[in-house]
């Protein structure tokens, strides 16, 4: 490989609208810089079919969370996922990932002009 990568862990999340703030609230608490968002996920799974479209509001939906964190916060993640998809419905993934701009992920970083 011709570019520099740095290895890092990829998290998703899939959890039902009603319960996307307390995930995002725990990815923020273990120092993450940030996550992606999508409401109105569909698919078919343990569940049964769920479909994306909004019905009456956004709680009724999936949304999929997605974030990408240093090594040394993983741990941390995951001990706070586990317990909360334990009493729901959600699913987590957790795959090896490689990124190019490593300080875009470092929490030192928060605030300053990343280049």
């Amino acid at each position: 490989m011709t570019v520099d990568l740095t290895k890092m862990t990829k998290i998703e999340v899939v959890v039902a609208g009603q319960d996307a703030p307390a995930v995002r609230d725990l990815i923020r608490s273990v120092g993450a810089t940030g996550y992606t968002s999508l409401a109105g996920v569909s698919g078919l799974g343990h569940h049964g079919y769920r479909q994306g479209r909004l019905l009456f509001n956004q709680q009724a939906t999936l949304e999929l969370l997605i974030t990408v964190v240093p090594d040394d916060r993983v741990e941390p993640l995951l001990a706070g996922l586990r317990p909360f998809l334990d009493a729901s419905s959600g699913v987590m993934f957790v795959t090896e990932t490689y990124v190019s701009r490593p300080e875009y992920f470092d929490s030192s970083n928060r605030g300053k002009e990343v280049r």
